[in-house]
């Protein structure tokens, strides 16, 4: 039985079961996208099959339900409220649980914090701890690519097609703001993003990593390793267990990582890379045993085993663990060496255990006018329009603006699981510039697939929450965080790092002018130089599984 009915937050379609009478427990989710697509209705039928009422909300201003929609910002006070009528509900048991990805992953955040008594557990999948850092930003860099897709989708009460526009011409329009305008469009949120490019109040309120304080339930966290919010997935995990508001929240946290893009558990490929059909799993069922422990009681045992499942790439098998980040990982350096030409593939530079000696280094030029153009990753969510997953880099590290550093054939499987990170010294010609960097899984074939990348804006090299321009051609550190993964590299494989100053159109393209980056037009180019010497000794961190 379904039953549709408006309310001051929102508009709800209720999935009720009919081999039982109530009351039961709810299961919520709460969407700006569309509350009766094939899939939740497929949804709310298994959960109504096995005993529970299933509630599919159009969140504010979207679908069937008032006022305008802006992204985020209302979605914790409907949320809360949302569950608090559900609660009083004649129909519902007094036990509610949400599941949803992406935005409908953070509303289940969002209203967890509002501590309703109703509220026993969430799922939420392939979503962050913070807006910020996904999908708005990432090392101060503008996560164009989705964003801009994004707010040509969500203009309106239902979702837009985008495939009609040049999406060439758009992601190359400059200013950055004008964006919208050059389709025909006025949307404000998107400026809001754009106006506040440190992480300042404006994103620490919508923050979840702040408030872990105040979310006092178990929460089982689901993610992808080529999706754009993997680390603050991992950091959900790891703040509930260390900060949750309850010794239950902090006791009861469950993580899965598997080998997916933002469209989990969809396909056993992800990009060109296919990981075989053991990395699908019945994911449906493993969230009702979830739901079951925690809404009905059921001693099902889910909370006694490993508290993370996650899949290793490369090895392709699943794994298990009580923690993470993993205890019996070693993080080992692979420094930076080269003859000063790496940015050339035939005589590329070379990644090592031992410290650099000599004081070369090497040098390209970044002119953002011809930016290195995004070859898969964690990026989303339109393949037709912007890559995602694992690709062939060859093309990539052809080019002259791309340095390259590689491990000498490896002698055994090496498995690489933790977060990645690399450290370089850097000087360039501009004062403001980008630095991007890939790790790569280089086959016998010389097959080479991207792991996981990261970047940083130099003015943002301190801290996200503000700015500081270089002084041109000085020397400075770079951290950049390329999120976790979990990989193999098999024997005889190589391990590459690229180095180079854009992906585009993933990130928007760094004008090197320390300008107001999306209110300038101009641009320049900028001579860049990587160090790697006793003083700098730049280098890739690898958290390698001990025994490999």
């Amino acid at each position: 039985m379904v039953c549709r009915c408006g309310t001051a937050f929102g508009y709800l379609e209720t999935f009720f079961p009919t081999a039982n009478k109530g009351p039961w427990p709810v299961i919520l989710l709460r969407t700006p996208y569309d509350n009766v697509t094939e899939h939740l209705i497929e949804e709310a039928i298994f959960y109504a099959q096995h005993g529970y009422a299933y509630v599919a909300q159009d969140v504010r201003g979207r679908g069937d339900s008032d006022s305008q929609f802006y992204p985020w910002v209302n979605e914790f006070n409907d949320g809360h409220d949302t569950i608090e009528w559900l609660g009083t509900q004649s129909w519902c048991d007094g036990n509610i649980g949400m599941v949803g990805s992406s935005y409908a992953g953070n509303v289940q955040w969002q209203a967890a914090v509002g501590q309703s008594y109703f509220l026993k557990t969430i799922i939420p999948k392939v979503i962050g701890h913070n807006l910020y850092e996904a999908p708005h930003y990432q090392g101060g860099a503008f996560q164009l690519g989705w964003t801009a897709t994004w707010i040509y989708r969500t203009d309106g009460r239902t979702n837009q097609p985008i495939d009609k526009h040049n999406w060439t011409h758009l992601f190359a329009k400059l200013p950055l703001e004008d964006i919208d305008k050059e389709g025909g469009k006025t949307i404000p949120y998107f400026h809001d993003w754009l106006s506040h490019p440190d992480y300042d109040t404006f994103w620490k309120k919508l923050s979840i990593e702040h408030r872990y304080h105040d979310v006092k339930i178990p929460v089982f966290h689901i993610g992808g390793w080529y999706d754009f919010f993997s680390i603050g997935t991992l950091k959900n995990f790891a703040g509930m267990q260390n900060r949750g508001g309850t010794l239950k929240a902090r006791q009861n946290q469950k993580l899965l990582m598997g080998p997916w893009t933002h469209k989990i558990n969809s396909f056993s490929h992800a990009g060109d890379l296919d990981f075989g059909m053991d990395s699908l799993i019945d994911l449906r069922s493993l969230e009702l045993r979830w739901m079951d422990k925690w809404l009905k009681g059921e001693k099902n045992h889910i909370d006694k085993e490993p508290s993370v499942k996650w899949f290793v790439m490369g090895l392709n098998e699943w794994k298990d663990s009580e923690h993470w980040p993993l205890t019996a990982v070693e993080y080992t350096s692979y420094y930076l060496h080269s003859h000063g030409k790496a940015e050339n593939l035939d005589t590329e530079g070379q990644l090592s255990r031992e410290l650099p000696r000599n004081g070369l280094f090497d040098s390209f030029i970044y002119d953002p006018s011809s930016p290195v153009p995004t070859n898969g990753g964690c990026t989303c969510c339109n393949p037709e329009i912007l890559s995602y997953g694992a690709f062939d880099q060859i093309s990539i590290e052809k080019r002259q603006d791309v340095l390259t550093y590689t491990t000498p054939p490896l002698k055994q499987d090496t498995e690489v699981t933790g977060s990645i990170q690399v450290e370089i010294y850097a000087s360039s010609s501009a004062v403001d510039t980008d630095f991007t960097a890939k790790l790569v899984d280089v086959a016998t074939d010389d097959y080479a697939i991207n792991i996981c990348d990261g970047i940083i804006r130099a003015r943002y090299r301190e801290s996200p929450e503000y700015q500081t321009l270089m002084e041109p051609n000085k020397i400075y550190c770079f951290d950049i965080d390329l999120g976790p993964t979990s990989n193999v590299f098999r024997k005889e494989h190589r391990i590459r790092l690229e180095i180079s100053s854009s992906n585009f159109p993933r990130f928007d393209r760094n004008l090197n002018t320390g300008d107001i980056q999306h209110k300038t037009t101009k641009m320049q180019i900028a001579q860049q130089k990587i160090y790697h010497d006793e003083i700098h000794p730049s280098r890739l961190i690898l958290p390698l599984v001990k025994n490999s």
